[in-house]
């Protein structure tokens, strides 16, 4: 029987193979796809993400934008999506190296599809920028398909060594469109819809009006709200929005 996480895409390892600075990879998230991404204007994006895992024609593929546009969103479902087409992959968080090392990367060029998420986290750390630019030149001959993602384009992260900053920049770079407040109004009215209840568009303004206006930060809000509305039998209104809000 499949697990959670081999159902979303993201293949075992061996952990008996596995040192315990390579258990991180495991910890990642549930029922994250590409379905459940509102790409609003990252529409081309997305597509073109798709056809690359499916035949890529690229080294690697590079997605960058401010926090909350879904760049982890996005590399966590392209695993989802490569395991849909009988394709191996794994993903990396660089946000959280402090926890593990850099011998994580050891091996993963065996993967079909590789996302490293967080790429400016490591910029400046001599052994993490040296890891990462060997793993790329092992995945590199071994024809694994490469995917990061960082808050800014290649050129701009402070990455000390200049041969790994030039090698993000080798395939295609997309940068991740914020959502205008008529996207992210929509887009947390689908959200609601894709949990079984409607958002009246008045709550979903009230919403974006009192709380962070980062989309990921809103469905995450969402999500409470929902749980809050049923288990006190409660309609989701301004007032127990308001209520609910000032409690947390």
């Amino acid at each position: 029987m499949l697990t959670s996480r081999e159902r979303n895409g993201f293949k075992p390892l061996n952990l008996t193979t596995l040192m315990p600075e390579q258990i991180p990879l495991f910890e990642r998230f549930d029922e994250v796809s590409f379905s459940s991404y509102w790409a609003g204007d990252n529409s081309e994006v997305v597509a073109q993400i798709k056809a690359q895992i499916v035949a890529p024609e690229h080294p690697c593929l590079y997605v960058w934008g401010k926090p909350g546009v879904g760049k982890s969103h996005l590399l966590q479902a392209a695993c989802g999506f490569a395991h849909q087409h009988q394709k191996t992959a794994v993903y990396v968080p660089l946000a959280d190296h402090m926890s593990f090392k850099p011998a994580i990367f050891q091996g993963l060029e065996g993967y079909a599809v590789i996302c490293v998420d967080d790429v400016d986290a490591i910029a400046q750390d001599d052994a993490w920028e040296q890891a990462l630019f060997h793993l790329f030149n092992r995945a590199l001959e071994c024809g694994s398909l490469l995917m990061f993602a960082a808050a800014e384009k290649p050129g701009s992260v402070k990455l000390a060594l200049r041969d790994l900053s030039s090698r993000l920049g080798w395939g295609t770079v997309w940068h991740l469109k914020e959502l205008a407040d008529a996207d992210k109004l929509t887009a947390l009215q689908w959200r609601a819809r894709q949990r079984g209840f409607s958002l009246p568009e008045e709550v979903g303004r009230y919403l974006m009006q009192r709380c962070s206006r980062e989309t990921h930060s809103l469905f995450a809000l969402l999500d409470k709200l929902d749980q809050a509305s049923l288990s006190e039998h409660r309609k989701l209104t301004i007032p127990f929005v308001r209520q609910f809000i000032d409690s947390h």
